[in-house]
């Protein structure tokens, strides 16, 4: 009997030693979790319990078990599961972001260094060829082309008004120095009629408006194409920030963290898993991929559409050139512009010739400065080639971002023993949903509730930037694509643009074949559209004498003196000289 209750006792001992040992085998081993949770500084050790605890005060890491993680440890680890996703994030548009951003950089600099050398050009235009007129140009120059500047670089000014300032500063100075050389020291309020006459007068023919044309579609161009890469950065910056709904952030520390909890530190997520979490969590930055794939289909177009006038490296460093072509114009009509502004404007005192206030030249030779020309025509063609080329490797960045993710980083590969939310599984069995916010109504892992306003407000700019490149929004300016091709001709107001002029044009070609080698030949069109583009012959240039009597005589509409003519034939020999 006492034998048999022996017997007993030992049979009940060993089926409670077997019991205990299952349910230390079941329990999970929180010093592997703590070791995790130092080593990745998710938040101090004194949060982890020493042995597993019940988890009936977790909200979303709950277990039938007991576990190893308390509620301020879930709270840490959710943070965590939101910075690694934006980490990775971060990681993926990194090569993409620098590309942008270091071209951007870089186009800016390139076309700062075309408006100095075109600035530098137009300078020396006039301390070697109109010496006298150097120091009064100076500011008109330097006001040219900082508004050029501002206006490639993002200001909102007005191309045509800046030119025709430009030009309405010049025709005094012309007429002063090159019409009427004997005169000096015109008064104030009478060069600043001569300046007002300008546009009636129309003194530089079409060329004016043929700048302005040229400048506003190649500014235009430059500035469009600036605003494109700066956008491009803040799309990246926005989506590298995002903010996570509370759905999301619970179902990333479900897929992340959970499994620490039970101690399962080294279990991936399975694929299938994965996938809905991230595709539910970035279900607005989804919405981004038509814009973002259209965007660089955009710039690419307009990138290849920026030649000829719509090249503002061609544009600007042959713009003296044709500053050259209307003060010249000018001066060959400078018999009938006389007539004209002695009707407007009457009759300026005459000085003697010798009394003439010579201005010193500060600018002179001794400064190094030259004229700067093109040494290679395709070089920011190429540069721009180059970067959009790179660009289209990242066209379906935004819609194929959480596979991507999970292939690279998060997910277990296939065959693999995987963490499903609940448990380590073979395989995950719910239904994979696809990319984008409609598809999100059917996943099994995160609800998504409407949409994001920060990736609605990207999205509009980006469609907004998008009709700009495409010239939705720019009436003004016709496509990139249907620049000038063959003849040079265009399309509506724009003028045909040319290295050469004909006698009708009553003006004089510069004879500079160089900058100018990047036009295709064609004829200058004189703009029949202003009743004032030289319509001279019907001047009266009847002019008075000394004794304040008319005088009919042919061609005495002005005083064209024996100094007039030497000046200009000296201008025409430097001006030959020089080219």
């Amino acid at each position: 009997m006492g034998l048999k209750m022996k017997r007993g006792s030992c049979v009940s001992g060993a089926v409670l030693l077997f019991l205990v040992r299952v349910t230390l085998e079941s329990q999970p081993n929180c010093e592997e979790v703590k070791k995790v949770f130092q080593l990745r500084q998710i938040g101090p050790s004194k949060w982890l319990p020493e042995t597993p605890r019940p988890g009936s005060d977790l909200q979303v890491c709950t277990s039938k078990g007991p576990t190893c993680c308390t509620r301020k440890m879930e709270e840490r680890y959710q943070a965590a599961a939101r910075q690694d996703i934006q980490n990775l994030l971060q990681t993926s548009s990194s090569t993409l972001k620098f590309l942008i951003s270091r071209n951007a950089a870089a186009f800016q600099e390139t076309f700062q260094n075309i408006i100095r050398h075109a600035e530098n050009n137009t300078r020396m235009l006039f301390r070697t060829t109109y010496r006298n007129m150097a120091f009064q140009t100076a500011a008109p120059i330097r006001e040219l082309f900082t508004d050029v500047a501002l206006f490639v670089f993002g200001s909102e000014i007005n191309v045509d008004e800046f030119v025709n300032r430009f030009f309405d500063s010049l025709f005094p100075l012309v007429y002063n120095h090159l019409i009427n050389p004997a005169l000096t020291d015109i008064s104030p309020d009478f060069a600043e009629c001569v300046r007002m006459t300008r546009k009636d007068l129309n003194p530089f023919g079409h060329l004016p408006k043929l700048i302005s044309s040229q400048m506003s579609k190649s500014l235009m161009a430059s500035h469009m194409f600036l605003q494109a890469l700066n956008l491009g950065i803040e799309v990246i910056n926005t989506t590298d920030h995002l903010q996570y709904t509370k759905e999301c952030s619970r179902a990333l520390l479900k897929m992340q963290y959970c499994s620490h909890c039970q101690g399962l530190t080294n279990r991936k997520p399975c694929m299938g898993y994965c996938l809905n979490v991230i595709r539910g969590c970035l279900a607005n930055m989804a919405e981004i991929d038509p814009h973002w794939r259209e965007y660089i289909r955009s710039l690419e177009e307009l990138s290849n559409g920026i030649q000829g006038t719509y090249d503002i490296e061609q544009v600007l460093l042959n713009l003296h050139s044709l500053v050259n072509d209307a003060i010249m114009s000018a001066q060959i009509n400078g018999p009938k512009l006389s007539a004209m502004v002695n009707r407007a404007c009457g009759h300026p005192v005459r000085k003697p010739a010798q009394s003439l206030d010579y201005q010193p030249d500060l600018y002179s030779d001794k400064h190094g400065l030259k004229i700067t020309h093109k040494e290679n025509e395709e070089t920011l063609s190429c540069r721009r080639k180059e970067f959009i080329n790179s660009l289209r490797l990242y066209r379906a960045l935004y819609g194929g971002l959480a596979d991507q993710l999970c292939i690279n980083d998060l997910a277990a590969a296939d065959g693999l023993a995987c963490w499903n939310g609940q448990d380590v599984v073979k395989s995950y069995t719910h239904q994979v949903v696809g990319n984008g916010i409609k598809a999100q109504s059917s996943n099994p892992e995160v609800k998504v509730k409407g949409t994001d306003p920060v990736i609605n407000q990207i999205i509009d700019k980006l469609k907004h930037i998008n009709q700009l490149l495409q010239g939705k929004v720019m009436p003004k300016y016709e496509k990139w694509h249907s620049a000038e091709k063959g003849s040079g001709q265009m399309d509506g107001d724009d003028i045909q643009i040319s290295g050469d002029c004909d006698d009708e044009d009553d003006c004089i070609g510069s004879g500079n074949g160089e900058v100018k080698k990047s036009f295709k030949p064609s004829e200058r069109l004189p703009d029949k559209t202003n009743r004032h583009d030289f319509a001279l012959d019907d001047v009266d240039t009847t002019s008075r004498t000394e004794d304040g009597s008319d005088s009919n005589i042919p061609g005495a509409g002005v005083m064209v003196t024996s100094e007039n003519v030497m000046v200009t034939l000296i201008t025409l020999v430097s001006w030959i000289l020089f080219w």
